[in-house]
């Protein structure tokens, strides 16, 4: 199409500005929000030594440590402060757009790239992540380079070539000697190269095109990205589940097929994908031990409650665009156009039915997968399948390079774009995190001497420390504090539940104190039942209350 080729002068320059307004959005008021309990947890982890983090993940976690790792060394860089700390993952998420439409262009031009790369670029579940202390959009930006380097192979016949040949190539062009020929300019005077000295080896030892080794540098890149991905969140073990049902279905499929039938994509030959697996595999091993570890501790307990159909649905709403509730009939208007957009995404593949099958094989089998583990044990949650809202975005992007003429395209886009910003403005204006500084001020401000400081769940005295460590430096505060039942760095337990047979213990240590703090939150999964409250108003007469946005302080004292 001409419109395309017009295009793609300006692609380079559109993919920049689209990649500016995202990375804008992710850092606009990135440090306006308070720290919430899991945000506060990643700075406490990621500030222990590296030995230590380790220990610690294995310990207490649920995820693997590459996220940690980076964090450790990003926050050593610039500080923990809410923006500093923030910022690493608005970085990763602004950096996933140009992958995407990368992605895109690859597999269906530049118009879905685009139109891909807008589409993540405003994204409200996307920009929400990219303003929180956590892994997932790291975990997005490794699938993603993962995605590319996969569909650069299904897209180069050369796939079957042996994995390192290009290398060995290359290096033996770089390594051989060339003379080279005098050029003529013209009848008189002749273009010598030197022969001596550093001009002349570079001279000699010129390298090829980058080109010729593309396809052994999609190779490595698979491996490494999807073992990144699969160190950055631990559900991600579904990511090479994913890619190796479509690939193996493939290659089923094209040695079933008629012989010398023109391929869609072209499946890489059985060597090299088991070369590749097993390479994935043995770089992500290390970590085999831990992960059987994690996942066994999630299958004793975890908080995650069981999905509904509800579940479902709202995680696909969200995918989409995580918008307050809008009247009903607005709100109809804008499904029925996604649901058109996806609807023409399907068409857009209809003729190379492959494509579609990758993406949606890519976006299903993990979808499907956390449902079926669920049956066992709850682990189905929106933000740890934030990597399959790449496939998802490309097929919406499919739909609108279906529209044939630029204005609809123009018009469609800008529906979802506005859309979306609207959905971006309720996120920065209405959305609130929990206020930990609230708390950890009030108590700073009231705390006397040897006063107990009593948190309901371990998990709770990071987000609190994070705040009161300040004052604690600043006015020299002497506190003790403790968590109940157990505490978080006397027993490595993060979220232990009270039961009644651990008020004999509480009552003790309440025999101790004066005065005794209670910093209660997140007590719906470790004190269902409202044990410790109960305590200690049997106790101790309450004198003082405040409540924060996630929690509320309590101060008892003896009568």
């Amino acid at each position: 199409m001409n419109e395309e080729s017009e295009l793609e002068e300006y692609a380079l320059w559109l993919v920049i500005l689209i990649t500016l307004i995202g990375g804008f959005l992710r850092v606009l008021l990135l440090g306006a929000k308070g720290m919430w309990l899991d945000e506060t947890f990643s700075v406490w982890m990621s500030s222990h030594p590296l030995p230590d983090m380790l220990q610690w993940i294995v310990r207490i976690d649920q995820h693997p440590p590459l996220y940690y790792v980076l964090l450790h060394y990003w926050i050593a860089f610039t500080g923990d402060a809410a923006y500093d700390a923030r910022l690493l993952s608005a970085l990763f998420g602004t950096a996933t757009i140009p992958i995407i439409y990368l992605i895109g262009k690859r597999m269906s031009g530049v118009v879905m790239g685009l139109a891909a790369a807008l589409i993540l670029a405003l994204s409200p579940f996307h920009i929400y992540f990219a303003q929180e202390t956590r892994m997932y959009t790291l975990l997005s930006f490794n699938a993603a380079v993962a995605i590319y380097a996969l569909v650069r192979l299904l897209t180069d016949a050369r796939s079957v070539e042996p994995i390192g040949s290009q290398f060995r190539g290359y290096l033996h062009a770089w390594r051989t000697v060339r003379t080279v020929a005098p050029e003529v300019e013209d009848d008189l005077r002749y273009a010598v190269a030197p022969s001596t000295g550093w001009r002349a080896w570079l001279s000699r030892h010129r390298c090829p095109p980058i080109q010729t080794i593309e396809t052994d540098l999609a190779w490595v890149t698979l491996i490494v990205f999807s073992v990144a991905t699969m160190l950055t969140h631990n559900t991600a073990v579904l990511f090479p589940i994913a890619v190796n049902v479509f690939v193996l279905g493939l290659m089923l499929f094209q040695r079933a097929n008629k012989p010398g039938l023109q391929p869609d994509l072209h499946s890489p030959s059985w060597k090299n994908w088991m070369k590749a697996q097993i390479g994935v595999f043995v770089l992500w091993s290390p970590w085999l031990f831990f992960f059987i570890k994690q996942a066994s501790l999630v299958d004793q307990r975890f908080w995650i409650p069981e999905p509904t159909w509800e579940t479902v649905l709202q995680t696909l709403r969200s995918f989409l665009n995580a918008s307050a509730p809008i009247p009903a009939i607005q709100s109809a208007v804008i499904w029925s156009l996604y649901v058109l957009v996806l609807g023409l995404g399907v068409m857009h593949f209809r003729r190379r039915m492959a494509r579609f099958l990758f993406l949606a094989v890519l976006f299903a089998v993990p979808f499907l997968g956390e449902l079926l583990v669920s049956i066992r044990r709850p682990i189905f949650y929106d933000r740890t399948l934030i990597w399959t809202t790449i496939p998802l975005f490309l097929l919406l992007a499919a739909g609108v390079a279906q529209f044939r003429y630029r204005f609809l395209v123009i018009v469609v886009v800008g529906i979802l774009g506005a859309f979306n910003l609207f959905s971006v403005g309720d996120y920065y204006r209405f959305y609130q995190k929990e206020d930990w500084s609230a708390p950890a001020g009030y108590v700073a401000n009231f705390a006397e001497k040897d006063d107990l400081l009593l948190f309901n769940s371990n998990f709770v005295i990071i987000p609190f420390n994070y705040y009161f460590k300040p004052y604690e430096d600043i006015y020299s505060i002497q506190v003790k504090k403790r968590g109940i039942p157990l505490d978080l760095f006397e027993s490595g337990v993060l979220e232990p539940e009270m039961t009644e047979g651990d008020i004999p213990a509480l009552l003790s240590l309440l025999r101790e104190h004066e005065r005794v703090w209670l910093i209660y939150s997140h007590d719906a999964y470790t004190d269902p039942n409202g044990l410790i409250p109960q305590t200690l108003a049997r106790q101790m007469k309450l004198t003082q209350q405040r409540d924060f946005y996630g929690g509320y302080v309590q101060l008892y004292e003896n009568p």
